[in-house]
């Protein structure tokens, strides 16, 4: 009995390749440094004195580390109270998102009904539509239906997203329409189709759409600054606006309260990461 061996072998890259792939490389790496210098500066800045934050010349490593900055800052101003509302409303904005634009996606992409291509169009349309065109009807209508000042203001009119739901769409497309067609003919519903077939292929579209929304949300100013008006309610972008008027002169406090804000945001990024890049590579190739 013979055994067939695999031969095949790598071709050697050529000297020219090398160094195409070294300078490649280089290139990338000193991007990546010039886009991380701001974040280091922020991580030393945070713990120093204010008076070391500007010292010339400038030290990276403080020769004292001053822990204590992180502890000020939440004495200063109540910022947990700002993380809290923060939180609360990125997380039901993130997860209404998906609801919604995975289920108007659903119908985008695999339900087939009059105009529907005509109305996707329209709708998408509105993402070319700048939010200042709309900001003034929107707090009336909130103002009018007794939302203004509550953070359910927020929730209402972030809940729904033409991005997503282009997003979404693109990913459905590229599941085949074989799978639902299946599922019809084995007696199963639409929401069950969407719940038990689409949605459980969709991951990497669902961690693209939460990080985008999370980060967005999250890093929202002028939305809270505009219908929120009580200090207890307000988010944590206006907290740290307000942070920065009030202890303007102390800017290891400000870097601390900043690099702490980025927390959250990191952890759902590098938490998603895997589905992001891969979401990202697959949406709108259609399989």
């Amino acid at each position: 009995m013979t055994t067939m061996v695999n031969t095949y072998r790598k071709p050697k890259k050529t000297p020219l390749q090398i160094i195409g792939t070294v300078l490649k490389y280089g290139i990338l790496i000193f991007m990546a440094t010039i886009a991380l210098i701001p974040f280091v500066w922020m991580i030393s800045s945070s713990l120093k004195t204010s008076v070391d934050v500007f010292s010339i010349p400038m030290k990276w490593i403080p020769e004292t580390f001053h822990w204590e900055n992180f502890q000020q800052i939440w004495q200063k101003v109540p910022l947990l109270t700002y993380f809290k509302n923060t939180t609360i409303v990125a997380i039901v904005v993130t997860l209404m998102q998906i609801i919604t634009s995975s289920f108007a996606a659903y119908a985008f992409a695999k339900m087939n009904f009059k105009g529907r291509d005509f109305l996707f169009m329209c709708y998408i349309g509105t993402i070319a539509v700048p939010w200042q065109v709309y900001m003034v009807p929107q707090f009336i209508m909130m103002r009018a239906i007794g939302l203004y000042d509550t953070i359910g203001s927020l929730m209402v009119l972030q809940s729904f997203s033409a991005f997503g739901v282009f997003l979404m769409r693109q990913f459905y497309q590229g599941i085949p329409n074989e799978l639902s067609e299946a599922a019809r003919i084995d007696g199963l519903s639409e929401y069950g189709i969407w719940s038990r077939i689409i949605l459980p292929l969709s991951k990497p579209a669902i961690a693209t759409l939460a990080i985008f929304t999370f980060v967005n949300t999250w890093n929202d100013y002028m939305g809270p600054m505009i219908y929120l008006t009580t200090d207890v309610k307000k988010t944590i972008q206006v907290g740290l606006k307000r942070f920065i008027q009030a202890y303007s002169a102390d800017y290891n406090l400000i870097m601390a309260a900043s690099l702490c804000s980025l927390i959250p945001v990191s952890i759902v990024f590098f938490s998603l990461q895997k589905y992001f890049i891969e979401g990202i590579a697959t949406t709108g190739l259609k399989g």
